[in-house]
């Protein structure tokens, strides 16, 4: 577990390991997302990039019934 500290704009800066462990680049996009108080970042990837995640994924408990339309 790593520790970031907030500046005054609010900017905190990614430790390094976590960031090669991400696979994060500089200008990668980022979603921020906020669910049972824990915020969460999720990189942004190109749609090609996706092709073939989907196989075997576990999407229980990926979304509450309140994130549904």
């Amino acid at each position: 577990m790593e520790t970031v500290k907030v500046s005054k704009k609010y900017q905190v800066v990614i430790p390094e390991k976590l960031r090669e462990e991400a696979g994060i680049k500089p200008g990668d996009k980022m979603v921020a997302i906020v669910k049972h108080g824990i915020l969460q970042y999720v990189r942004v990837r190109p749609l090609k990039d996706t092709k073939g995640i989907i196989q075997g994924l576990d999407t229980k408990g990926l979304r509450d019934e309140s994130d549904r339309f």
